[in-house]
């Protein structure tokens, strides 16, 4: 099977903008992250000390870049135990690679249905439609990828998949595919759902998961979750597989519970989540449940080329969302504006980092760099430096616009000549200032298409800030 470009929009983000910020059903099902995440997630940090979470962060950021700087030994170290325990490790440097090794597994196997659980790696290798051609039926398990796959739509947002629909449209699409009367409540609909994917754990050759952590000290996987159907992708079939970017490394069992205790805080707003679930090896003699075969796709697809460099951090991430649920960016026009799987500020920065900056120039330019995500992240992520180097990067590549090159360029030029600028501001305040004189405000200006679209631009008064200092304190 030969490499392909995985499908992505990314290049035409600001065309998925417009067409996001026009939807008023999906603008309605995004009014709902404060509710959901980010009042739940000052909630729960607001019940643990200060001074103790702020502790929890440098000891997490501390180990994880610990980890990161001696990552060959840590991953050698979890394949010896792996194998220990009876399983197998299987290396692999891209998609293209990740997708052969699960395809030849499912054929080892003579699987024919896959139970999935949650994993954001294979949709980043588009694993599902590759299982498909190759004549294997996998089946979502999570409910929010249950929902979207029945749907045929992709994630929106990396811990709640299906955020950009309401429960009527769940409703509506439940009724349709189950063929059923029509619910709305939730309890409801998540009643239906379990009714409807209870046997196919029992009917799954493999269960395939993805993982919140790997264990270098035990080869043990470990998956965070508030939903029973990762436990059981784990444990009925007869093969687990586990499917993880080389990063979900950490040393030892403490390292993951150290974490664990921000991702769900984090992410979540709970202080842990439902399930935290560790997997090691085979089932073994005396043991009642568990896979007789265990294998884990360890897919490094351009991290290892991070390493060392100015976006080695973005390595630390794990996976809470907490900068998607806090950036305005993200809460006006959804993830699937972003044109790939990762969104968000960590999207706009590990997007370019997997598929190169040509491929998604526009998503490091969608930020305010408001710093919010930053300031939130619990691995001290400097997300709005990374964004930066990636602009910086388009730039020198020449791959922004020609006229946002040049305005760049010209602005630059002014700028670099104190006497030229203040002439350039002070005629333009009072050019301005002229143009909204009596409504001090200016409903559209040349080349601020897109501020006057949608809002009035405020007009200038009085002196320009350099003029007005030059006045109250002299040129000194």
């Amino acid at each position: 099977m030969t490499p392909v470009i995985p499908p992505t929009t990314s290049h035409v983000f600001r065309d998925n903008s417009v067409k996001a910020l026009a939807n008023p059903q999906l603008q309605r099902a995004l009014s709902n992250i404060r509710r959901d995440f980010v009042d739940s997630r000052g909630r729960a940090l607001a019940d643990l000390p200060e001074e103790e979470y702020a502790a929890l962060k440098a000891e997490a950021k501390a180990l994880k870049d610990h980890t990161l700087a001696h990552l060959d030994f840590y991953l050698e170290r979890f394949a010896a135990k792996v194998a220990e325990t009876g399983g197998e490790v299987h290396w692999c440097a891209t998609a293209a690679e990740a997708r052969e090794t699960i395809i030849a597994l499912c054929k080892r196997y003579n699987a024919k249905t896959i139970a999935k659980g949650k994993s954001m790696v294979g949709e980043e290798i588009d694993l599902n439609a590759y299982l498909e051609a190759a004549g294997l039926r996998p089946i979502e398990t999570d409910l929010g990828e249950y929902i979207i796959q029945m749907k045929g739509d992709r994630p929106s947002h990396i811990t709640a998949p299906a955020i950009h629909l309401t429960k009527e449209d769940v409703g509506d699409l439940f009724a349709e595919k189950h063929k059923r009367p029509r619910k709305s409540e939730i309890p409801a609909l998540v009643g239906e759902a379990r009714e409807m994917l209870r046997p196919r754990y029992h009917e799954a050759d493999i269960g395939l998961t993805g993982a919140n952590f790997l264990i270098a000290e035990t080869g043990s996987s470990a998956i965070i979750t508030n939903e029973g159907n990762g436990d059981l992708s784990q444990i009925l079939p007869r093969a687990h597989i586990v499917l993880a970017s080389i990063d979900k490394i950490v040393p030892t069992l403490e390292d993951a519970l150290t974490i664990s205790r921000i991702l769900a805080r984090t992410s979540s707003g709970q202080e842990f989540t439902v399930y935290t679930t560790f997997s090691t090896g085979v089932r073994r003699a005396g043991d009642v449940d568990g896979p007789a075969a265990f294998h884990v796709v360890l897919l490094d697809n351009g991290r290892s080329k991070l390493l060392g460099t100015k976006q080695e951090p973005i390595l630390r991430c794990i996976r809470c969302a907490a900068c998607l649920n806090h950036c305005p960016v993200y809460k006006s026009v959804g993830g699937h504006a972003y044109g790939w799987v990762y969104t968000g500020p960590m999207g706009a920065v590990i997007t370019p980092a997997l598929l190169g900056v040509e491929r998604s120039g526009p998503l490091p330019n969608a930020s305010t760099f408001c710093g919010r995500c930053e300031a939130i992240c619990p691995m001290s992520i400097p997300l709005p430096s990374l964004m930066r180097h990636w602009r910086e990067t388009e730039y020198e590549r020449k791959g922004a616009p020609a006229a946002y090159r040049h305005g760049l360029g010209l602005w630059a030029f002014v700028a670099k000549r104190p006497r030229l600028y203040a002439l350039a501001t002070g005629l333009g305040a009072r050019v301005l200032g002229c143009f909204g004189r009596g409504r001090g405000r200016l409903s559209a200006l040349p080349l601020a298409g897109g501020w006057t679209g949608t809002r009035d631009f405020p007009a200038p008064e009085g002196a320009t800030f350099r003029a007005q200092w030059r006045a109250a304190h002299g040129r000194g």
